[in-house]
């Protein structure tokens, strides 16, 4: 018997649009699946009927009399040579170091070739020739590995320590059997983003000056950072003892405490964050790399590792080729983020009111006034704060 009421309607939620829209991928999913298993089906029924008349073109019986062919026979293409390369190139190509850390050590006198000394680094050498590091025989390896590591304190980021403490390679024994190396350095009591491969043309791409490859940091103070002194970075008024430095982007990573700091920088310059805050009198009590080269530490806890995207590699392969700076601000660039100082609030001006009679005049249209919240330094700011609220970018340890 059918009710006239129904008393439990109340009690039934109706589908909202996300769960609507959650069916309708999971639909397309599984079309996508159809679509390439028949696909699949397809070429291996051709596959198949292909190998079927090649067995019963060699099962054929041979005719009585060979046809002779009028045509010669093409001639044997001779083999090309061997690619000759720089001896510092091939270095890297081995997964040693990356080619500027392996003309040093040609100049040094520790590379040798069939034998031989060599002490420049544009010597040309062949695939087939026989090369020493160290006395150790190196080779190339076309099997090139990208790793993304969220390293943590107290590893050194270096392939050997002779003093026996703990490398960033222990940590990704488990990733890959080739000889690889890190890009860049972290200090023993920095963590963050940290590439490692053996691929020794990018290391040289993303290690060169000229590149200017965008870092993103998180720094922890003692003392909260003051106005002036704020002023004084983002000024560019700190000069080291090795030059001026230059900081792109500064902003308070937490507004409610002023000792956690977001510093986005362009330079690789050694140990160049802490110098800067070490030069006004702070003590950096934790420090964070958050982003380097484009490439962050989302959904990697720390001392894990994972292996790159091929996406990841394209865009790392053609960062900045375009033109310097094409996905990192540049300096002149840059310049706006000035005014992510914390400036002091100024009053609105009170609406003017038309006399009687006349029409209020609507605003222009053109251009919109500057915000500095809209610019990098703000952008910057969030994505600092996001962070470290979402718990993505967690925050440093102390020392």
């Amino acid at each position: 018997m059918k009710r006239k009421t129904d008393n439990f309607s109340k009690f039934y939620n109706k589908k909202n649009n996300a769960a609507i829209k959650e069916s309708f991928r999971q639909e397309k999913k599984a079309a996508k699946r159809e679509r390439k298993e028949a696909i699949e089906r397809h070429f291996e029924e051709k596959r198949k009927a292909r190998a079927a008349q090649e067995a019963q073109a060699q099962k054929a019986p041979l005719p009585s009399k060979p046809i002779k062919s009028t045509s010669k026979p093409p001639a044997a293409a001779p083999q090309a040579p061997g690619e000759q390369l720089p001896l510092n190139k091939y270095i890297a190509h081995s997964g040693v170091c990356s080619r500027r850390d392996a003309a040093d050590l040609i100049k040094q006198g520790k590379v040798t070739v069939n034998g031989k000394l060599i002490t420049e680094p544009g010597t040309k050498v062949m695939p087939a020739d026989t090369v020493n590091v160290n006395g150790k025989k190196v080779t190339i390896s076309h099997n090139l590995v990208y790793i993304l590591l969220n390293k943590p304190k107290d590893y050194i980021t270096t392939t050997d320590d002779p003093q026996g403490r703990k490398t960033v390679l222990q940590l990704i024994r488990q990733a890959t059997t080739e000889r690889v190396f890190p890009v860049g350095r972290l200090d023993r009591n920095t963590s963050g983003v940290l590439l490692i491969t053996n691929d020794g043309d990018l290391a040289q791409k993303l290690a060169h000056p000229s590149h200017e490859i965008k870092k993103i940091y998180h720094v922890v103070l003692d003392k909260p950072l003051t106005r002036a002194d704020f002023d004084k970075i983002i000024g560019g008024q700190i000069v080291l003892e090795d030059g001026p430095a230059h900081v792109d982007v500064l902003a308070y990573a937490d507004p409610k405490d002023k000792t956690q700091i977001g510093l986005e920088i362009h330079s690789g310059r050694n140990r160049i964050v802490r110098r800067i805050f070490e030069h006004l009198g702070y003590d950096v009590r934790g420090l964070d790399r958050v982003m380097y080269a484009g490439l962050t530490k989302k959904n990697v806890q720390r001392g894990k590792w994972r292996l790159l995207s091929e996406k990841e590699i394209r865009i790392l392969k053609y960062l900045n080729s375009s033109f310097k700076g094409s996905l990192a601000p540049t300096r002149s660039a840059a310049a706006p983020t000035r005014a992510a100082s914390p400036a002091p609030a100024k009053p609105k001006p009170a609406p003017a009111i038309p006399p009687k009679g006349e029409k209020k005049s609507k605003p222009v249209k053109g251009r919109k006034p500057y915000n500095p919240n809209s610019g990098s330094a703000g952008i910057t700011a969030s994505i600092e704060k996001t962070s470290i609220k979402q718990g993505k970018s967690p925050r440093p340890e102390s020392d």
